[in-house]
């Protein structure tokens, strides 16, 4: 996982409506899980009621996960999210950032994306990092953040 002062990944991935995307300029990057769950539902919602705010200050604002670009479409749809979501179905993107991770759930091992988030200013420089995200305010505390770049 990238720490603050570390030049972030590469991200090149497809997007929701069929378009792609690179990481150039200031970007919010957030890893969920899985799209249409209780949680990540929020936190696409915490984000899209922002995204005025961070399009203000030219932040882009980026939701990764391992679902296909199709099930995006349709999250996106269903709950009315103003995010970019990119597909990593192949796992490249979540490796290389440090978020596939071993989770445990009643005693059960799985790999699964852990719910993290970085703030990439406009040189590719990992800004702040998020790791263990709790969603409950998350995003105004990311745009928060965003204001000081």
């Amino acid at each position: 996982m990238p720490d603050v002062g570390d030049i972030a990944p590469p991200l090149s991935l497809p997007t929701d409506g069929g378009g792609h995307v690179d990481l150039t300029g200031p970007a919010v990057v957030y890893f969920y899980p899985k799209d249409d769950t209780p949680g990540c539902t929020n936190e696409g919602k915490d984000f899209s009621a922002l995204i005025d705010d961070f399009a203000a200050l030219g932040v882009a604002v980026i939701g990764v996960s391992r679902d296909t670009v199709k099930k995006h479409d349709r999250f996106k749809t269903k709950h009315d999210l103003k995010v970019v979501l990119a597909s990593d179905e192949d796992g490249g993107v979540t490796e290389a950032w440090g978020v596939w991770v071993e989770k445990q759930l009643y005693g059960r091992k799985y790999m699964g994306i852990e719910r993290a988030t970085f703030l990439i200013d406009g040189a590719g420089v990992v800004r702040r990092a998020w790791r263990n995200v709790r969603v409950t305010g998350h995003a105004s505390e990311v745009l928060e953040a965003a204001r000081a770049l």
